[in-house]
């Protein structure tokens, strides 16, 4: 069926073309839901349910019917409703014989049957082609027509014809199916809804961590150390200029970490001289979780400028100025101008400013709707090189506003240095082995092992008959 789906909902379903019939088993949300969907597409929808005279909200234009009755009604069957409701299904095994069965169901935990919905369906009733299909979409977004976030439908199933049969009507209702193989692979579909950012989990947790270890740091060095020292209450800095320096930190630190396992995957290849072998399981982690740890280093990195800007309102900052501007006026004195200082206030700026520039670049080019329509050069071009580019600009920004200041022992509490020279210490190791690794002499090795050379071809052989953890 080739029909484009309507936006809009049909006021009859008269047509000179024979419509193709799809059932539902189940009038809850979803499948009220998801039959208002095609019947917008063009398809004639028979609802299965256990008191077809008490069924009511459904759509107009669809036949409500006793299971037994629709399943005479279609080929292709779709069970909207949760797994401990499929037990009637055993009295429809004749009926249900090789028909199309799409289960669109989820569990309440992650693996809490030994076995998937899908595979449980296929149990029951044996002589019926079960397809797993729909259950990443919502009822909601069904009703409001906002799949742009969830339009993908992952598709599985163990008869390729019952497959793409579920695959063609996906596409009618405007959603992009996605073969994901046999049936086997129903258990990982169904648990796919229920994972919580799976991705953003380690993310979450480092740039946490980062951020009490750099907050308690410099409260130990700002706060604690006056009150103890010089017994001056400085308690207001926590609000405004502590974090100002922990955002800062912490996104250089984030940057610098998603370039990290990239150098140290380029070492290891280097060491092992093939790229037929697999990475640490951590390390393989790391790498995937690389675009979720850059957007949260933007997400610091805009609030260290948005933290900036009330710099000039703050009433330490405005007390600071009017004290010293009377302070000189009693005195008759002024400032000398500094050209060095100028020139290192202008620079910081510059370059923090490039630096943030192009950090939200990298941030833009890493969306979908972006990275879909450039090639795959020009986005390696961005993430890479512009990459590096913006890290360099990050670390001479912190390097320039430090200055003199660094090598100060003054600037010393309690032997801690200040909390910009720890966060210089990832940042400038990877810029010196990405640099180590672009020397000629390394780069052409490893050019060579990516793209398929091996300096112990005994040892691929070995792997290729399953001797290494290929």
């Amino acid at each position: 069926m080739e029909k484009a789906c309507a936006d809009v909902f049909p006021l009859t379903t008269d047509s000179s073309e024979k419509q193709e019939a799809i059932c539902i088993f189940g009038t809850g949300d979803f499948g009220k839901s998801l039959g208002l969907k095609m019947l917008q597409c063009g398809y004639s929808v028979i609802f299965g349910s256990r008191n077809p005279q008490g069924s009511s909200l459904l759509p107009r234009g669809a036949e409500v019917l006793s299971y037994s009755e629709a399943a005479l009604k279609s080929d292709i069957i779709i069970l909207a409703m949760h797994r401990e409701h499929y037990d009637f299904l055993t009295e429809l095994v004749d009926s249900l014989k090789g028909k199309v069965l799409v289960d669109v169901s989820n569990n309440r935990k992650i693996n809490q049957y030994p076995e998937s919905n899908a595979e449980y369906l296929a149990q029951l009733v044996p002589g019926a082609h079960v397809v797993k299909a729909f259950n990443t979409i919502s009822a909601w977004a069904l009703q409001s027509g906002t799949l742009d976030a969830s339009r993908q439908v992952f598709v599985c199933g163990n008869d390729s014809k019952a497959k793409h049969r579920v695959m063609d009507i996906a596409r009618t209702l405007g959603l992009t199916p996605l073969d994901q193989g046999s049936l086997a692979a129903a258990r990982e579909i169904e648990n796919y809804p229920l994972q919580l950012f799976p991705m953003w989990r380690f993310p979450f947790y480092l740039s946490s961590v980062l951020c009490v270890f750099f907050f308690v740091y410099c409260a130990i060095r700002e706060v604690i150390y006056s009150y103890v020292k010089e017994k001056k209450d400085t308690t207001f800095r926590l609000v405004v200029s502590i974090p100002n320096r922990v955002f800062p930190i912490t996104a250089l630190t984030l940057l610098a970490l998603v370039y990290l396992p990239g150098i140290l995957a380029a070492i290891l290849q280097l060491y092992r001289g093939t790229k037929y072998r697999r990475f640490p399981n951590w390390l393989d982690h790391w790498m995937l979780c690389r675009k979720q740890l850059g957007l949260v280093a933007l997400g610091f990195a805009f609030l260290h400028a948005i933290y900036t800007l009330v710099i000039p309102i703050r009433y330490y900052v405005r007390w600071r100025l009017r004290n010293g501007t009377i302070t000189q006026a009693l005195a008759n004195q002024d400032t000398p101008f500094i050209t060095s200082t100028a020139w290192l206030n202008d620079s910081y700026l510059a370059l923090g400013i490039l630096g943030f520039f192009l950090f939200l670049l990298l941030g833009i080019t890493s969306l979908p709707s972006v990275s879909n329509m450039v090639n795959w050069r020009e986005f390696r071009f961005v993430q890479s090189k512009l990459g590096y580019l913006t890290l360099v600009l990050c670390t001479a920004h912190t390097l320039v506003y430090g200055g003199k200041k660094f090598l100060n022992p003054l600037v010393l509490r309690w032997h801690l240095p200040s909390a910009y020279i720890l966060a210089l210490i990832i940042p400038c190791s990877v810029l010196v082995m990405k640099f180590i690794l672009i020397m000629p002499c390394i780069d052409k090795t490893l050019t060579r092992i990516r793209q398929g050379w091996e300096r112990n071809p005994k040892y691929a052989q070995s792997a290729l008959n399953g001797k290494s953890d290929i």
